[in-house]
């Protein structure tokens, strides 16, 4: 059974960043890209990217919690690394 969860993660810029979390990720996993939406697929999930006005959408799911987790994790700490300068909440929601 697959889990997932999204965030909405309130920032300037986000198009700036979607790219920036799938070029970083490219070099070792399956990643597309678009103008306002990208997606990455790592062995134990996928993460999809959208950009909104002053809005970066982050949607994972996984084949179970402990997956999710660790999904939700890499990409936090990653966009948070990525976004030092004005770091972003971001507020992981179980999807329904």
């Amino acid at each position: 059974m697959a889990v997932a969860s999204e965030a909405r993660v309130a920032m300037e810029q986000p198009r700036r960043y979607l790219s920036q979390l799938c070029k970083h990720f490219q070099h070792k996993l399956p990643v597309e890209l678009g103008e306002d939406h990208g997606s990455i697929r790592f062995e134990f999930g996928v993460c999809t990217l959208n950009a909104e006005a002053e809005m970066l959408v982050m949607q994972v799911r996984a084949d179970d919690p402990a997956a999710l987790a660790r999904l939700e994790d890499v990409i936090a700490r990653h966009l948070l690394r990525f976004a030092f300068r004005a770091p972003p909440v971001v507020e992981w929601i179980p999807a329904a």
